[in-house]
């Protein structure tokens, strides 16, 4: 049986108490292809029902449903079935197993948050804010893994009068500090207007990124590997610049918002334009 659900805490663990004793039971937030006589069902949330199932849970391990969290923020498309595994190990043997990564489910398990919060890390080096006219700052971002508002206790404490907005462009959801309290809202577009001077502040932040690159010394694999080209099209020092090797959705979502007339950092981030080249 393939249990369906929305990707929530709630969904998931009344999924967990419907499938736990179906051994083919397979859990997923996304689209799966049935098997020939395989059927499915679409688990609703019941809070009553996931309230039992997370007190059951945190009796046998109390920090579980921080792993469940980190879990369900991941973006791999089996995230549901890792989760079940390995929360099915820890119900089944009444007690934490996180240590045990000899088992298939935990080392599963374990590798996913450990993507998870590595992503989370990164950013908190890779996001670029920009200055709006308003004094406030907006940064977008495309992360794999839903970790918006896990960076939000870092740049609060970073930037603490200042309002600014983590803009997840990938899942239409922005992360927000109004300078006293933050909250998560959905945002699908974003229309800024930029400070008088932003603009040359981040020329100048490229002369300098450019300045103190040496050809001579290029290595561009380690760079790669500490900074994944994935994140440089939200970057103004604009790395591909620099090293002359813009990756090629960059380059194809440069050409577009070329053909749109839209300047960047403006108008729509649905389909984020690159950082233009100095």
């Amino acid at each position: 049986m393939i249990y369906f659900f929305d990707g929530s805490k709630a969904a998931f663990l009344t999924a967990f108490l419907l499938a736990y004793r179906d051994e083919d039971a397979l859990l997923t937030t996304g689209s799966h292809q049935l098997t020939l006589g395989q059927k499915s069902v679409f688990v609703r949330a019941d809070a009553q029902k996931a309230a039992r199932c997370e007190q059951r849970l945190l009796q046998f391990d109390e920090h579980c449903m921080r792993d469940l969290d980190l879990l369900l923020r991941s973006g791999e498309e089996m995230r549901g079935q890792t989760a079940f595994l390995y929360f099915r190990m820890i119900a089944a043997r009444k007690r934490p197993v996180r240590g045990e990564l000899a088992e298939n489910a935990v080392a599963d398990a374990s590798e996913c948050i450990r993507r998870v919060k590595l992503e989370a890390h990164r950013l908190k080096g890779f996001v670029r804010f920009m200055e709006c006219a308003s004094g406030a700052l907006y940064a977008p971002l495309s992360p794999d893994n839903d970790v918006c508002d896990l960076l939000l206790p870092h740049f609060c404490a970073r930037l603490p009068h200042i309002p600014f907005v983590l803009h997840d462009v990938r899942r239409a959801k922005a992360a927000v500090w109004d300078g006293a309290h933050s909250f998560l809202a959905p945002l699908g577009e974003a229309e800024i207007v930029l400070a008088a001077d932003e603009t040359a502040w981040q020329s100048l932040w490229r002369q300098y990124y450019a300045s103190v690159n040496i050809p001579s010394r290029e290595r561009i694999r380690q760079m790669k590997g500490y900074m994944p080209v994935r994140y440089w099209k939200f970057m103004p020092e604009d790395p591909s610049a620099a090293i002359g090797d813009l990756p090629f959705a960059a380059r194809n979502a440069s050409d577009a918002a070329a053909q749109d007339g839209a300047p960047h950092p403006r108008g729509s981030l649905q389909s984020p334009p690159a950082p233009r080249r100095p």
